[in-house]
C-alpha cells in the first residue's frame, strides 16, 4: 500500500498520552481546562499542554487539542488568549464544532491548523466542500454516515476526512444531547459536562396513570433504551482505506490507561498488517481477545454499512464487562539478575496467573512465583496502591509493559 494512514488515541490526562504514543499511535487528541466537550477529564493546564506537545513531538507523533464546545457568550471569555497560547505552543491542530469559535481561531490565531469535529455533524458532500472552502484542513465525519457515503464524501473536496472506528456511541446526532441538561439542569452535554443520561434506566409512563410504569421489556428491573454498545470498526479497516479516510479515531478521553494501551496495539497491529498484506488480510482471533479484555460496552458496526437495527442498543444494562483487569506497569528490567521492575495498580500474589502485554512484542503469560518489596525483601503479595515490587521472570519485559489477570468471574 502506498498511501500512510493516521491511528489517532485519546488522551484524557498525561498518562494517557504517554501510553497513546508508546502503544503505537500516530497523533493523540486531548483537551484544555476548558473549551472542550470532557470536562470529567482530568485534561491539561497550559504548561501540561506545552510538556504535552514537547513530548508528542520527540517522538515524531502529532497532537491535536479540542475546542469543541458549542458556547454560550459567557463561554467565550479568554477564548482569544487560549487560542494564541496553543498556536504559540505549535500545537498540530485544533478540533472545532462552532461556527464563531472557527471564525475567532482564523482571526486571532491563524497559524493553527482547524479540523471540523464530529459534533458539526457533517453527514454530506456538500458540508465537506463548504469546510474546505472555509479552511478547514480536516472533517471528523459524524458517526451516522456510512462507509460509503464516506468515500463519496472524501472524492467531493480535497480535505483529509477523519473517522471514529472505536469507542462509546452517543444516542444523539454526533453528540448532539439535551438529556443531560434536561435531567440535571446544570450539565450541558454540549458544554463538556455530560452526565450520560443515556445509560439509565428507564420504564414507559401513559400520561393518564402517572405513577404506574411499564418496563418496556419484560423485566423487573426496566430498560435501557438509549443505551448504545459500542462501536468497533476493526474488520472494516479495509473498506476505510479505500474509501480514502486519512485518520483513523479511538473514542475515549474518559477511558483508562489499559483501555487506551490496548486499543491503540491492536489497531496498530491491523492497521500495518493490512499496509503489508493488502487482500490477503484478515482479522485475527488474538485481535479481537484483546478488545474483549478492556472495559467496554458489547460492539456495534453502528451506521457503517447500514443504518443500525434495533440489535444495536444495549437494552439489559448499562454497565461495561471485561475478562482482565490491569494490574502492574512495567518500569524496567534487570537482565542481569532476571526481575521486572513494577509498579503495583491492583493487588496481586505470589500464585497468580498473569501475562504481559507489551508495546511491541508478543503477549508473554507468567505464573508469579518470587517477588520482593523494593529494599530486596521477600513478598507473598503487593497489596499497596502504586508500591514498588521486583517480580522475577526470565523473559526480559519492555518498559512500560502492562501486567494483567483474568477477572474472578472469567
Amino acid at each position: 500500500m502506498s498511501r500512510p494512514i493516521e491511528l489517532l488515541s485519546p488522551a484524557g490526562n498525561m498518562d494517557k498520552l504517554k501510553m497513546a504514543i508508546r502503544y503505537g499511535a500516530d497523533a493523540v487528541y486531548c483537551a484544555g481546562q476548558a473549551f472542550g466537550l470532557r470536562a470529567g477529564s482530568a485534561n491539561f493546564n497550559n504548561e501540561e499542554l506545552k510538556e504535552a506537545v514537547e513530548f508528542v513531538h520527540a517522538h515524531g507523533k502529532k497532537i491535536y487539542v479540542t475546542c469543541n464546545i458549542i458556547p454560550h457568550n459567557e463561554d467565550l471569555v479568554g477564548l482569544e488568549e487560549y487560542l494564541q497560547y496553543l498556536e504559540s505552543i505549535h500545537v498540530d491542530a485544533i478540533i472545532v464544532a462552532d461556527l464563531g469559535i472557527f471564525l475567532l481561531a482564523k482571526r486571532v490565531a491563524p497559524g493553527l491548523e482547524l479540523h471540523v469535529s464530529t459534533q458539526a455533524n457533517t453527514t454530506n458532500y456538500l458540508t465537506t466542500e463548504f469546510w474546505k472552502e472555509q479552511g478547514a484542513a480536516r472533517v471528523v465525519v459524524a458517526r451516522e454516515v456510512s462507509i460509503k457515503d464516506i468515500k463519496t464524501m472524501r472524492e467531493s473536496a480535497d480535505i483529509e476526512i477523519e473517522a471514529f472506528i472505536h469507542g462509546a456511541m452517543c444516542i444523539s446526532y454526533s453528540g448532539r444531547c439535551l438529556l443531560s441538561n434536561y435531567f440535571t439542569t446544570t450539565r450541558d452535554a454540549n458544554r463538556g459536562q455530560c452526565a450520560q443520561a443515556c445509560r439509565w434506566k428507564y420504564s414507559l409512563v401513559e400520561s393518564n396513570r402517572p405513577g404506574e410504569y411499564y418496563p418496556i421489556e419484560e423485566d423487573q428491573h426496566g430498560t435501557y433504551i438509549f443505551n448504545s454498545k459500542d462501536l468497533c470498526l476493526l474488520k472494516h479497516i479495509p473498506e476505510l482505506y479505500e474509501a480514502g479516510v486519512d485518520s483513523l479515531k479511538i473514542e475515549g478521553r474518559m477511558k483508562s490507561v489499559h483501555y487506551v494501551a490496548t486499543v491503540t496495539k491492536v489497531y496498530r497491529e491491523a492497521i500495518d498488517t493490512y499496509l503489508k498484506e493488502g487482500k490477503e488480510w484478515y482479522v485475527r482471533d488474538e485481535w479481537m481477545e484483546e478488545l474483549e479484555k478492556i472495559s467496554h460496552r458489547p460492539y456495534t458496526e453502528g451506521f457503517s454499512v447500514e443504518k443500525p437495527d434495533e440489535t444495536a442498543q444495549n437494552y439489559g444494562k448499562s454497565s461495561n464487562t471485561q475478562t482482565h483487569d490491569f494490574i502492574g506497569l512495567v518500569e524496567g528490567y534487570n537482565t542481569e539478575e532476571g526481575f521486572a521492575y513494577m509498579e503495583q495498580r491492583n493487588n496481586f500474589k505470589v500464585g497468580d496467573e498473569v501475562e504481559f502485554c507489551q508495546p511491541h512484542g508478543a503477549l508473554v503469560h507468567h505464573v508469579i512465583t518470587k517477588m520482593t518489596d523494593e529494599n530486596g525483601e521477600e513478598i507473598t503479595v503487593a497489596p499497596h496502591p502504586q508500591m514498588k515490587v521486583r517480580l522475577y521472570i526470565d523473559t526480559p519485559l519492555e518498559t512500560y509493559s502492562m501486567m494483567r489477570r483474568k477477572c474472578k468471574n472469567q
